[in-house]
């Protein structure tokens, strides 16, 4: 057994939404292939994942370093004690060799990509749901058959009005969803306070509704935003300031009763550490979102949730980012608080396979081997394509 070729290519996500901070209409992401020598059906079995949204392609790195280290590397040295399956922490350390310490996010994303695409391949040659396999290995075999989603909306589209938001916001709850989110920053304060009502004419109470400001504040505004946000009793305040910015997020936790939430833009387990010790995020309340694919994949995730347990974090306060299936099945897997969902903006990368159905706010599991992008038809004729299958 062994990995006969990596692939990458890059494709534009074709978006025209935006946040308080910038446009999708030049965002791409890296679709990755990890191609093995076992056959399955007539075909070989294949392993991918993608870099999620909100980053660039990084096949850079990927080419000039990662992937040749995985296919230099003596085959035997990759696969697990039994022999039968690969071995994703070998596969990992195989790749972070000669790797400094720090600069995670300019090897975060590529390495976690490969990594969760090295997932799938395992998975797959397990014949079983990725989320199976990661609950007997993280989560005692208690997998999750049904997970708790929100949809991630309330974008500023050109010409959008308040009625526009309403009806988007309506749609979501008639597919199913109970909890939404919604953009705010990219409008005087005034203005996204009307929108913010609007919405909660839709959705009623204030646990129904979070709002992302994506890292847009300084200090003043930030504060200014928590106070008037304070009386809607949100279900979370989501990016109110630069990630890094843990004084301020300590402050803000200070004046801010309500949950804040933050991570997706944390690429190490380091740097999710200092946000609970420096930052004063509060277990029991506020939110956590890493992106497992662009932080170095599924098993250093596994980590930052031990690290976390150790502070006192559960994992009901843990939900991904990414709105797609490597997400969805890494919430079900590891028994997370839940998943978001961005169906219908980010092109052939947003959603779930195409029978998924979203009841009473959540989503139930399919049975399909791997992460289960085979669903979906449009990501998985890419995906094909790429692997020559």
């Amino acid at each position: 057994m062994r990995i006969v070729g990596i692939r990458e290519t890059a494709i534009p996500l074709k978006s025209t939404l935006a946040n308080s901070s910038f446009d999708f209409t030049e965002m791409t992401t890296s679709v990755v292939a990890v191609i093995t020598d076992v056959v399955r059906n007539g075909r070989p079995v294949c392993g991918f994942a993608f870099n999620s949204t909100g980053r660039y392609a990084c096949g850079a790195q990927m080419r000039a370093r990662f992937i040749p280290r995985i296919l230099s590397a003596d085959p035997g040295s990759l696969l697990d004690d039994s022999g039968d399956n690969l071995d994703p922490t070998k596969i990992f350390n195989c790749m972070m060799r000669r790797e400094k310490a720090g600069g995670h996010s300019e090897r975060s994303i590529a390495i976690g990509t490969i990594e969760v695409a090295v997932w799938d391949a395992v998975a797959k040659i397990a014949d079983k749901p990725l989320h199976v396999v990661l609950s007997e290995r993280f989560n005692g075999g208690k997998p999750t058959e049904q997970v708790f989603c929100y949809v991630g909306g309330g974008w500023y589209w050109p010409g959008q009005t308040v009625r526009d938001l309403q009806d988007e916001m309506r749609h979501h709850l008639d597919s199913g969803y109970t909890m939404v989110k919604m953009k705010v920053g990219g409008l005087p304060l005034e203005d996204d306070v009307r929108r913010l009502e609007a919405v909660l004419e839709v959705v009623g109470s204030g646990d129904n509704l979070a709002v992302d400001a994506n890292c847009k504040f300084g200090r003043d505004e930030a504060l200014r935003y928590a106070r008037a946000l304070a009386p809607f009793n949100l279900r979370w305040f989501e990016e109110p300031c630069d990630p890094l910015d843990f004084a301020l997020f300590s402050e803000l936790a200070a004046h801010y009763e309500n949950p804040l939430a933050t991570g997706e833009n944390l690429f190490s387990t380091p740097d999710v550490e200092n946000l609970v010790r420096f930052g004063g995020f509060r277990a029991g309340r506020d939110v956590i979102q890493i992106d497992p694919p662009q932080a170095y994949g599924i098993g250093q995730y596994a980590t930052t949730i031990e690290m976390l347990a150790g502070h006192g974090w559960s994992r009901a306060s843990l939900f991904p980012h990414g709105g797609n299936q490597m997400s969805l099945a890494i919430a079900a897997g590891f028994g997370l608080g839940g998943a978001e969902s961005y169906p219908g903006v980010f092109g052939d990368f947003g959603g779930f396979a195409d029978d998924a159905k979203i009841e009473n706010g959540a989503i139930s599991l399919s049975d399909r081997p791997g992460i289960g992008f085979e669903g979906q038809a449009r990501l998985y004729r890419i995906m094909r394509e790429l692997a020559a299958i």
